[in-house]
């Protein structure tokens, strides 16, 4: 029997599919180019001749963003995984020395608002290393690094009174926070949202009410950050946040609504005696990490 003679599909390549999902999570061109370091021009030029390869529509584009069409979605998971495989065959490589568990601590506000992309951006460059993320509080992760149970830590520390211990990595002002065009501080005993002893902001918020001599009661207590922001948009308490936590559904609750200042405090960086060499390699990621914090909020 003749088999028929047939074109050999074509190649992907991986620097086309790396743009394909910037521009997919940025949902921007312009923003996506910025991160794989092309012009938007030669942006929309691998997009093109990507379409024209796979014989379909990947992006629908309007005046301010582009989404994906349905064939779109399914390169993206193609794409992902693709890139991966591809990071992790030249790492064994190039880096076979970067392989192993990492053990990673921070307090709840550090893993939902920062970990998330700093572990993803992390995975991507050094998918040999694995991270295993212990969420506690402060105080508590200090005391697992002292028994050698965590590589690395991230902690929230007062910047007054407090032991110089770690590495400054991010500082950052505690300000009140309310519902936006809501009453919950007008109430009386004020309702706040916080978590239990140990909590940096929850004993400088207490203590700045104490000595204003405000009543109030804990009307929420939550480990979680994310279920103190639902108490504080639903105006059932207000909350000591970091500035950056504040976002459109809330306001800054200061002296104008008769509340009192709150501290500034540091987020600092743990390290165990001898780290080994992926530790510093996770180490290093998370300065760069704040490093660029900084910079955007400068």
């Amino acid at each position: 029997m003749t088999v028929p003679f047939r074109t050999p599909l074509p190649l992907l390549d991986n620097d086309v599919l790396r743009t394909f999902v910037a521009i997919a999570e940025t949902g921007n061109f312009s923003t996506a180019a910025d991160v794989v370091l092309r012009t938007p021009s030669a942006v929309s030029m691998q997009i093109k001749k990507l379409e024209e390869q796979l014989k379909s529509t990947l992006f629908l584009r309007d005046a301010r963003s582009v989404t994906l069409t349905q064939h779109g979605e399914i390169l993206l998971s193609y794409a992902r995984r693709m890139l991966a495989l591809s990071n992790e065959a030249v790492s064994r490589f190039v880096m076979p020395e970067l392989s192993g568990v990492v053990r990673l601590g921070a307090p709840d506000d550090v893993s939902e608002r920062l970990l998330p992309k700093i572990l993803k951006d992390f995975g991507e460059h050094f998918p040999g290393i694995m991270v295993d993320v212990t969420v506690d509080q402060s105080l508590l992760l200090r005391k697992r690094m002292e028994e050698q149970r965590l590589d690395l830590a991230l902690i929230n520390c007062a910047t007054r009174p407090f032991p110089t211990v770690g590495e400054i990595i991010h500082t950052e002002k505690l300000v009140w926070a309310g519902a936006k065009c809501g009453n919950a501080y007008l109430r009386d005993p004020l309702p706040v949202s916080v978590w239990e002893e140990g909590c940096v902001w929850r004993n400088d918020a207490l203590s700045q009410l104490d000595k204003q001599k405000r009543p109030y009661r804990i009307a929420y207590a939550s480990a979680h950050t994310m279920a103190q922001r639902a108490a504080v948009v639903s105006d059932l308490a207000i909350a000591p946040f970091p500035l950056s936590y504040i976002t459109g559904d809330m306001q800054i609750l200061g002296p104008k609504e008769g509340m009192p200042d709150l501290i500034t405090f540091d987020i600092r960086l743990l390290t165990a005696p001898n780290l080994s060499v992926p530790a510093k390699a996770v180490a290093e990621s998370i300065r760069d990490a704040f490093s660029s914090l900084e910079s955007v909020a400068a």
